[in-house]
């Protein structure tokens, strides 16, 4: 199927590449760009003749030169000023005039209206809207080429010669030269914005100005007892444009519309709105709802299905206009940008690959979704803040979120979710059957079996059979009598996007993963690459040697809680990355997903707590049994100590002792094997002592002498014991 957005390549000598950027089905006929002109404005075709390339080879699709994830904190300020006028310009005609502006006969009369409107050039205006389709058609895409300029970030070196404005002559004739403005005086600008611009007295930016001056660049004086300020002369302050020019550079709107009309006005009439009050859908991908659920039933760990992990978070995201699930997520994870990041990334996911994961074999015209919509109707919360700034940016997608407590402004799949409790309730073991358990009632919990793996299994059955299931009171429109349509999803799905609109578009997953991946921060040691106590290493680790002394330290990453074999370490590119595989001492933990771990490494911490009482007591009790036998020998040794000896005489027999004391050992410890040695009656035989070695052998009668005593005397001790 041929999708609005998709790029591709004429397989001929000159191999132009094209962006299909409008799709009319009834007419069979599309609007295209080339990209591969500086300056390029939309073409017609009819559809059934790229129809006829695409099958003859002649066109080829190919992935999206211009796609590629762009953090938003790396944006500056004006870039994001420029961004947002145009998109501003771009959506209202999107919205209001599209065709207008695809066709080249009314296209000249748009761009007059909104250059009469906006101010703007024509040329100007054009060169916005190529780049919109050029670059694809996403409000990113509308960012200033700001980086193939030089010096991006830098300021001017600063020199004694006065630099900007040349100099100039006042009404006395005398010659201003001004001062330049320096890092100190900057600071100075700074916090007169803080203190007296973003203040709820709402004082004027000249009176700011004048701030700056009276406490910055005048001399204080008593006049008529009262303290007064003389400003210096002009050649020793700064400008009010100089001020002004620094005024917009620090300029922060958020901020100053908080700080000077209060936080309940910005929400009220200066926040980002990314809703709209229409639910009109022109078919299938238009839009879509989603929305998070618990589950009423209790699951089992696959590890231990003794323990009871409560009830699972589910995620679900229907199309308004045919009812059709399009992605689905059952998990632990409590309704949060995580669980919704999941059920995202199986909304475009192959359907037939994802239900073979799970042991369900189905065909696409079973479950054939996998594409993104144009509006996302979600809750306030995960889906509100930066979380989802990515998705709006990069992905052009409109995300609606309702205000608090009105679920029924999502009421498709509010339905779904009732719908699918009421067969857990009545299907599966440890659902739960009431509200408020009476005293005496039996605990529904206990009786908890599934994992959260076979709850999934349940849940691609329910869906599957829902979109098969008749829809009662869908509004049938005349089109789909004629064509004999029947209220099912299904149906209704291939209905609308054979004679509807649509808004249906592929992307690939890896893309949709790198904005939508929640990102987290690994250590980098001798022993890997660490993140939730999982080990991980790469090539690139080790050929860049970071496990050896590198100055790595730690790496943002991304990664994905449904399967931690990997974690990905994005490049500068915001396309590619570097995958990292778990190392052996992790290996257990392969295949598991984010929160088994999590609960493993619970599971280990409880059991250690557990058992350290146990270990301070017998950390306390070798600390005593050291201490009794350190005071027995140090009793021993008093008794036997000779005080007349020497110190030197102490240290300088060590060898000869050592020898002494290795030769009573090799005695006792020797094996004894013969049955006579058994019996503790009979006198021991007296054994020979072998040669100690050469240098003994040379000692005069009277070492041997002593030696042998020695032995004698440890030889009778131990008898006697």
């Amino acid at each position: 199927m041929i999708s609005e957005n998709t790029v591709y390549k004429y397989m001929d000598d000159v191999g132009e590449r094209i962006r299909i950027i409008y799709i009319d089905e009834p007419k069979d006929e599309f609007a295209f760009v080339s990209l591969d002109i500086e300056f390029c404005m939309p073409k017609w075709e009819k559809l059934s003749k790229i129809k006829e390339e695409i099958d003859n080879n002649v066109l080829v699709k190919i992935s999206d030169p211009y796609l590629k994830s762009i953090d938003e904190n790396s944006i500056s300020q004006l870039e994001r000023e420029k961004r947002d006028s145009y998109w501003k310009i771009v959506s209202d005609v999107y919205e209001n005039r599209l065709l207008e502006i695809l066709k080249s006969k009314t296209r000249a009369k748009v761009i007059q209206d909104i250059s009469e409107i906006s101010g703007m050039a024509d040329i100007t205006l054009k060169r916005i809207f190529s780049k919109f389709w050029k670059r694809g058609m996403s409000k990113n895409a509308l960012l200033p080429d700001y980086k193939k300029l030089g010096g991006k970030g830098k300021e001017k070196k600063l020199s004694d010669k006065k630099i900007g404005k040349p100099r100039r002559v006042d009404a006395n004739g005398d010659v201003v030269i001004g001062i330049n403005v320096t890092e100190d005086i900057k600071r100075q600008f700074e916090l007169a914005i803080e203190k007296c611009y973003r203040d709820s007295n709402k004082i004027s930016l000249v009176e700011t100005y004048n701030y700056v001056l009276t406490h910055f660049f005048s001399d204080p004086i008593i006049k008529n007892g009262e303290k007064d300020f003389i400003v210096w002369d002009k050649d020793r302050i700064p400008t009010y444009d100089q001020f002004y020019y620094w005024f917009k550079k620090f300029k922060d709107p958020k901020k100053d519309i908080i700080f000077r009309d209060g936080i309940k006005e910005f929400e009220l009439n200066n926040r980002e709105l990314l809703s709209n009050s229409t639910i009109e859908t022109n078919g299938p991908g238009t839009r879509f709802q989603v929305d998070a659920t618990v589950a009423d039933v209790y699951l089992v760990s696959s590890l231990d299905r003794n323990r009871i992990i409560g009830r699972p978070v589910v995620y679900a995201i229907i199309d308004v206009f045919s009812r059709l699930v399009t992605g689905i997520y059952a998990g632990l994870e409590g309704p949060s940008w995580m669980g919704a990041m999941m059920a995202l990334d199986n909304m475009i996911s192959d359907k037939v690959e994802f239900c073979k994961s799970y042991g369900i074999n189905i065909n696409e015209e079973q479950w054939p979704a996998h594409h993104l919509p144009d509006i996302l109707i979600a809750d306030r919360g995960e889906f509100e803040g930066y979380s989802v700034e990515n998705l709006i940016n990069n992905l052009n997608i409109k995300v609606e979120n309702t205000p608090p407590y009105r679920g029924d402004l999502k009421g498709i799949v509010e339905r779904y979710f009732r719908t699918l409790n009421i067969k857990l309730k009545h299907m599966t073991p440890g659902a739960i059957q009431k509200e408020f358990r009476k005293r005496g009632d039996a605990d529904y919990r206990l009786d908890a079996t599934l994992t959260l793996e076979e709850f999934m299994k349940i849940f691609i059955n329910l869906v599957i059979h829902h979109n098969k299931k008749i829809i009662n009171e869908y509004p049938i429109e005349k089109e789909m009598l004629i064509d004999n349509v029947v209220a099912t999803p299904l149906q209704l799905w291939n209905w609308g996007i054979e004679n509807k609109k649509g808004r249906l578009r592929i992307v690939d997953r890896e893309i949709l993963r790198l904005n939508i991946l929640p990102k987290g921060k690994a250590s980098v040691s001798r022993a890997g690459i660490k993140f939730k106590g999982l080990y991980y290493g790469s090539k690139k680790a080790l050929e860049e040697q970071w496990f050896i002394k590198s100055k790595v330290r730690s790496k943002e990453i991304v990664y994905d809680p449904r399967n931690m074999n990997n974690i990905y370490i994005l490049h500068k590119d915001g396309r590619a990355f570097e995958s990292c595989y778990l190392l052996e001492k992790s290996k257990q933990y392969k295949d598991c997903i984010l929160e088994e771990i999590i609960l493993n490494f619970e599971l280990i911490s409880e059991l250690k707590e557990m058992q350290k009482s146990n270990q301070n007591q017998l950390n306390v009790d070798i600390d005593n049994e050291i201490r009794k036998i350190v005071k027995k020998a140090q009793i021993a040794k008093s008794k036997e100590l000779d005080y007349g000896m020497s110190k030197s005489k102490r240290v300088k027999g060590i060898k000869d002792n050592r020898a002494v004391e290795k030769e009573f050992n090799r005695e006792k410890e020797s094996f004894r094997i013969e049955e006579e040695a058994k019996s503790s009656d009979k006198i021991s035989e007296v054994i020979s002592l072998p040669k100690i070695n050469e240098k003994l052998e040379k000692k005069s009668n009277i070492g041997n002498s002593r030696i042998m005593e020695m032995i004698k005397k440890k030889r009778d001790e131990r008898r006697e014991k």
